[in-house]
């Protein structure tokens, strides 16, 4: 560590970073250093005021660390305390306020105790700089120390992902300097800032002030102004601006006096003190010292919010006091802040600063901020540049002779300027460069809302553009295209955005590829909610897919698609003779001829090698996504009926009872279990395998009337009507069934299927059955204590669904518990994704392709631990869309797909467990209730 970036030594020319000036990589050998055996993660909290005994301790850690022959410092971080408020840090120490300070470091070795005693040390150095030290073992907890680190672009939350970012590289010795010099600058901001204040505030007090109309004391206005009750607002304004005068004499008095001691200016620092104040400073340190330790504070509400509103005080000044809260919320948004986090173990300090891209009087005074940071990194003998480089913003800062033998240098090995043409140039400028400003956006908001873009606006201006989304993102396939992150399609959404703005304003009519673009983004996307847990700011880019979807169908600019259009219609009848129809000749004949298709094309054109997906940007041509359908055979295991046609339930106006005669009374336990469409339409198997292993839990399960649908399928498809109105029926249907059973204690309401429980949710049960709880069918069985005994032969993969159903447990914890065995988890998403398999198989298609190598890889996995002929690996689910997704690499893998529940009725209940159920049930189990 302790890299100098800027000043390297490179092919020749000291000086500079060349950035891609002088060639192009065309290959490149990596070295993977073996990570030690045993890491231990250290959280250093420290809650000393005073920085200046804080940042030391970055040095004596690492000091400590380089001395020792068999402990190695992996990683050291650091956040200030404005980068705590930011990510929202949680502190480890029972304490009420914020650490000023954390320090994150990742110790490692070969050797456990030795990393054990390591990391014990570093604690008891900091305690002696008055922080609190926090030691993490286990991977999860060290993952959970460190994901405040990846939270830190939050620090331009308020400003919607606008920041200066300037890097330096400072000497370690030197930080605690470095750390004061940013203090100073802030302080200087803030005070200027509430000055900046004062000066509003006195301008309006001196304007007419069109609140403070003598008629508010109770003067008709056709009176006219009487003396009284100018005079009593006089007053008053006279009282305000002389209290205004006085603050702000006190606070340039301060902040023109920094570095003289506090008891030459105790007439400054007494009103912010009061009289009582005085005794609790040493008034021989300076005022900055005081100011950075917090001892001595500038507060706009207590020196001037407070005292005015008591000066307007009462209901006939409400409207100025209302006035002086929008000037003040006004000019706060433009106030300045440095805040820095670094790499603490080689010095390279990031250093913020959050601005708003519409204020052209906040921007120039942050560049004048930059300067001051550069020429106090200079000063502290640092260098200008860490990672990011030099680039175009920080050229003007290099020394012209280090430019000039650049530019020598670059004449002499690329005479055509092909590499990186124009950068590090002496007239190099940021005429070329753009970056859409969803803040810009927000001032156009009443042409905004005339195309209902306001909202969608608002769910996408605060994203900070950090890409931290980009691992997660089912449709982020490197492989095929980098397009589709949420981070861009949220840049996306914003030019979009500006597009329609900007042809609104120029009365140009909307151009219709502007809905063309927007539904290739919402397409993009399968409503798996996976970026919102890294987002440091929540953007939840399913919930903006959905409202596209929703404005795109709304506009009637929606694509029409007929595989999704008739998949909603099977999810949208309830007429049993419909669902019988649909399902003979979608599910039964539908899936068999595009088996066959499947077939015919692997006999003609056999797979010789594997490709990559092709890109898929833009609508495809019919034929592409005929290809794209076709490339994985639909499942075969589709049963013959519905398990509510084969019990004769499909009565939409009576409530059925399932029970076990023999073991239950009226006291026995009582649920009612939500099949929804894929455990009861498709997949029926699910629906029975709920209820059979419930009638042998002995438990009385309530079954809702007719084939239901919980409305998520509709409201992520954009049709948010239907969404909402299925969800509006179903509930008051519901409640009819719980006054009918009123007599029955539900406590559970029982799923099978993840997109149901997240739209049940929604359906606030807990006042249909008052204290009861939505629960999983493998949760509930788990509780019960029910798993599988024996030496299984079978190992088992386990899909966790994007929508896992499973919220009360960990999933794979409940799998590993059920199967009696552990359960290895296959991550990435299927590719089936609802309907979208059917409605864009392109995109479906490139899923795949990762899913796949998952798959893989988690079953050589497995095998490789046991070599036993007879071994047979299963993939395990809880999605009824999942299984049919995963049964569709059942070619290529070999692997068997099933629902946990349907495997444990398999082993628990027999073979022919189905059969024997029904035969069952059907033998008094069944109470059918009229509604």
């Amino acid at each position: 560590l302790g890299k100098d970036v800027t000043d390297k030594f490179l092919g020749g020319l000291p000086g500079i970073q060349k950035e891609g000036c002088d060639g192009i990589i065309t290959s490149a050998d990596f070295i993977l250093h073996r990570m030690p055996n045993f890491t231990r993660t250290v959280c250093l909290e420290f809650y000393n005021t005073d920085m200046r005994t804080a940042v030391p301790a970055i040095v004596e850690t690492k000091d400590y660390l380089d001395n020792l022959a068999n402990v190695q410092l992996a990683g050291m971080e650091h956040l200030d305390a404005r980068y705590v408020k930011a990510v929202n840090y949680s502190p480890k120490a029972p304490r009420r306020e914020l650490p000023q300070m954390i320090l994150l470091i990742d110790v490692v070795s070969d050797d456990e105790q030795l990393v054990a005693e390591a990391a014990s040390e570093i604690v008891r150095l900091a305690n002696q700089r008055g922080a609190e030290g926090f030691i993490a073992v286990s991977p999860e907890a060290r993952k959970q120390f460190w994901l405040d680190r990846s939270r830190t672009a939050a620090i331009a939350a308020h400003t919607n992902a606008f920041k200066i970012n300037e890097d330096v590289v400072i000497p370690l010795p030197r930080l605690g300097d470095y750390n004061e010099g940013i203090e100073r600058i802030n302080i200087e901001l803030s005070i200027k800032n509430k000055l900046n204040m004062i000066a509003t505030v006195l301008n309006y007090l001196s304007s007419d002030m069109p609140e403070l109309h003598p008629s508010i004391l109770g003067q008709a206005p056709e009176d006219g102004n009487s003396e009284e009750a100018v005079n009593i607002i006089n007053a008053k304004k006279d009282a305000a601006i002389k209290h205004l005068k006085a603050i702000q004499q006190s606070w340039i008095s301060i902040v023109s006096n920094l570095d003289e001691k506090a008891s030459l200016y105790l007439d400054a620092v007494k009103p912010q003190l009061g009289d009582n104040g005085l005794d609790s400073i040493d008034s021989s340190e300076t005022l900055f010292i005081l100011l950075q330790r917090r001892q001595l504070r500038i507060s706009y509400r207590q020196s001037i919010e407070k005292p005015l509103k008591e000066i307007f005080s009462g209901h006939d000044f409400s409207e100025v006091r209302n006035k002086l809260d929008s000037l003040h919320a006004k000019l706060r948004t433009s106030r300045l802040f440095v805040a820095t986090h670094m790499h603490a173990g080689d010095g390279n300090v990031h250093t913020n600063i959050p601005v708003n891209s519409n204020d052209y009087a906040m921007m120039q005074q942050a560049d004048e901020v930059v300067d001051r940071i550069m020429h106090l990194a200079e000063s502290l003998d640092g260098v200008i540049s860490g990672e990011h480089g030099i680039g175009i913003t920080k050229l003007q800062y290099l020394d012209k002779s280090a430019l000039q033998a650049f530019k020598q240098y670059k004449d002499k090995v690329d005479p055509r300027d092909v590499f990186n043409p124009g950068k590090l140039m002496a007239d190099a400028n940021l005429d070329g460069a753009y970056t859409p400003s969803l803040r810009l956006l927000e001032q156009e908001a009443l042409i905004l809302e005339a195309n209902d873009l306001d909202a969608l606006n608002a769910q996408v201006k605060d994203c900070l553009r950090c890409g931290k989304c980009k691992p997660v993102c089912n449709t982020h396939i490197p492989r095929a295209n980098l397009l589709y992150s949420p981070r861009n399609k949220i840049l996306a959404t914003g030019l979009i955005l500006e597009a329609f703005l900007y042809e609104e304003q120029t009365r140009r009519g909307i151009s219709i590829r502007h809905f063309e673009e927007m539904n290739d983004v919402a397409d993009h996307c399968t409503v798996c909610h996976k970026c919102l847990s890294p987002c440091p700011v929540n953007i939840d880019f399913g919930d903006v897919s959905v409202n596209m979807r929703t404005l795109l169908r709304n506009k009637g600019k929606k694509h029409f698609n007929l595989g999704a259009w008739v998949s909603m219609l099977f999810l949208n009848v309830n007429k049993p003779m419909v669902i019988k129809l649909l399902r003979k000749t979608m599910i039964q004949w539908g899936y068999r001829a595009q088996r066959l298709v499947y077939k015919f094309v692997r006999m003609v054109k056999p797979i010789t090698r594997k490709r990559a997906p092709a890109a898929t940007t833009g609508k495809l041509h019919s034929s592409s996504q005929l290809v794209n359908f076709i490339r994985k055979p639909m499942p075969s295991n589709i049963p013959a009926k519905t398990f509510r046609a084969s019990l004769s339930l499909e009565d939409n106006k009576q409530v059925a009872i399932l029970r076990n005669p023999q073991t239950t009374t009226v006291e026995s336990e009582t649920v009612f279990y939500f099949p929804g469409c894929g455990s009861e339409r498709l997949f029926s198997q699910i629906g029975s395998a709920t209820l059979a292993m419930l009638y042998d839990l002995n438990v009385q399960t309530v079954l809702p009337p007719g084939y239901l649908c919980c409305g998520y399928p509709q409201s992520s498809g954009g049709d948010e009507k239907k969404g909402k109105q299925i969800s509006v029926d179903n509930q008051v249907l519901f409640h009819r069934v719980a006054n009918t059973l009123n007599y029955l204690d539900i406590k559970t309401v029982i799923v099978s299927c993840g997109t149901c429980m997240d739209q049940l949710m929604q359906y606030q049960f807990e006042k249909i059955f008052p204290g009861c709880r939505l629960l999983d069918i493998h949760e509930y069985i788990l509780e019960k204590g029910l798993k599988l005994e024996g030496d299984q032969s079978t190992q088992y993969l386990y899909h966790d669904p994007c929508h896992t159903p499973m919220k009360t447990y960990n999933p794979i914890r409940v799998a590993s518990t059920l199967m009696g065995k552990p359960v290895q988890l296959s991550d990435r998403c299927c590719g089936e994704a609802g309907t979208l398999a059917i409605s864009r198989p392109d995109i479906s298609t490139q899923i795949r392709s990762r899913k796949e190598e998952e798959l893989q890889a988690g079953l050589e996995m497995l095998i490789g631990k046991e070599k036993a002929v007879n071994n047979e690996v299963k993939m395990l689910t809880s999605c009824p869309s999942c299984q049919q997704g995963l049964s569709r690499y059942e070619d290529v893998t070999g692997l068997k797909t099933d629902y946990i529940v349907v495997e444990l009725a398999k082993h628990h209940l027999g073979d022919k467990w189905q059969k024997q159920f029904f035969d069952n049930v059907s033998q008094g189990g069944i109470e059918r209730i009229l509604l």
